[in-house]
């Protein structure tokens, strides 16, 4: 009766764990494109993935920043402008004191203003 019980619970543990596991290669790859300030990769992954960059903002930090902070951090400007015209609105404008670049400020005022 118990190896009834652990097989499947090894199993369910096995499977959960995947997951996690490519969640943080996303996450650092991600990373990587924006520090590279490599649009066209940055896009290819996030397509080939099938990711929109507006379901996982929230949940990738680089180097303890949200992406638009990093980007600014590192003068990612083209993949930080990307990043600016794929986030609602509203998003951009929560984040918008994060941002240290004058001109990522200036894409991210434009897109807040319409």
């Amino acid at each position: 009766m118990k190896k009834l019980l652990i097989v499947p619970a090894v199993a369910l543990l096995s499977v959960a764990s995947i997951p996690a596991v490519h969640a943080a290669d996303i996450a650092q790859s991600i990373c990587e494109y924006v520090q590279a300030d490599d649009k066209g990769r940055l896009r290819s992954y996030l397509k080939s993935n099938k990711i929109k960059i507006r379901n996982v903002f929230d949940g990738v930090q680089c180097n303890g920043q949200n992406l638009l902070a990093f980007a600014s951090e590192k003068n990612s400007l083209v993949t930080g402008t990307l990043m600016i015209n794929k986030l609602p609105r509203k998003k951009v404008e929560g984040v918008l004191a994060s941002i240290q670049s004058p001109e990522l400020t200036a894409a991210a005022q434009k897109r807040i203003n319409g």
